[in-house]
């Protein structure tokens, strides 16, 4: 644990050059004991895994009949055709998507009331309506439950404000959110197996590490594969986990790929070498 420059986690990165390499070899290519690991960030199933994606459904996930949601009073500005969605249609499709229902009976990543919110993508248009001008503008919504791991995606036709299709999946684990990042990054730095990432933040800064916010923090989303990790992390996969790689701000980056980080359970585990 202890053996090159900042010993306490394998090493820190330091130099913008040798940041820039270290950048490409966590997010571009295969690591030595990264089994399991989705390295696009959780876009892609692993290897030799299929795994629906949202809004395709499945046993569970059946669209559901158009809902008729209550539109807030000012619809601010619009888009047109197929430009990109707008600040002000996006937070309208947020509050379309999560009705009040919704927002009672699920969990954010931290445990409170509502969804975690991972994207809002204009819709592709459906069959005949490509050379349509004044085709609908429709908006995909995914959101996470945290309550019992369920990725639901619900699409909202822009101009009446209905949701027009519902669906849920388990086991479909898409990027990951800042949120669930700046959370992952918590719960490490609070469990005792954050110790030697808080060690090697103070020998690169020489101050305490005390918040995700003194750090730049992206990862991939962690899979279980049989035999590949401790038993604590078997579940990943139906759990929402995740290993990060964070870098100091202004600074090296620091070596974590050992730990992961089940945002479900809120437990912190390290893989076997």
């Amino acid at each position: 644990m202890r053996k090159i420059v900042h010993r306490h986690l394998g090493k820190v990165v330091a130099g913008a050059a040798v940041a820039v390499a270290g950048t490409a070899v966590m997010i571009g290519i295969t690591l030595p004991g990264t089994a399991g690991a989705d390295d696009t960030g959780g876009g892609k199933a692993a290897a030799g895994q299929s795994a629906a994606q949202p809004g395709q459904g499945g046993a569970d996930g059946a669209v559901a009949p158009g809902v008729v949601e209550q539109a807030p009073a000012a619809e601010g500005q619009k888009g047109k055709g197929r430009d990109p969605l707008t600040d002000d249609e996006i937070q309208r499709v947020e509050q379309i998507a999560v009705n009040r229902q919704m927002l009672n009976a699920s969990e954010d990543v931290e445990g409170e009331r509502g969804p975690e919110r991972l994207t809002v993508d204009l819709a592709d248009p459906k069959a005949g309506e490509l050379d349509d001008p004044d085709a609908p503008r429709r908006a995909d919504v995914t959101l996470y439950d945290y309550r019992d791991d369920t990725l639901v995606t619900k699409t909202v036709d822009l101009d009446t404000g209905k949701v027009v299709a519902t669906g849920s999946q388990h086991g479909v684990q898409p990027p990951l959110s800042s949120a669930e990042y700046a959370e992952a990054a918590s719960l490490l730095i609070a469990d005792p197996l954050g110790a030697d990432l808080k060690a090697d933040y103070k020998d690169a800064t020489d101050k305490e590490l005390t918040d995700p916010n003194q750090l730049l923090l992206t990862g991939a989303v962690y899979r279980a594969v049989p035999g590949g990790q401790p038993a604590a992390l078997d579940q990943c996969g139906e759990h929402r986990c995740v290993r990060l790689f964070p870098k100091v701000k202004n600074g090296p980056w620091i070596d974590a790929r050992a730990f992961v980080i089940d945002l479900s359970a809120r437990k912190v585990a390290k893989l076997e070498s």
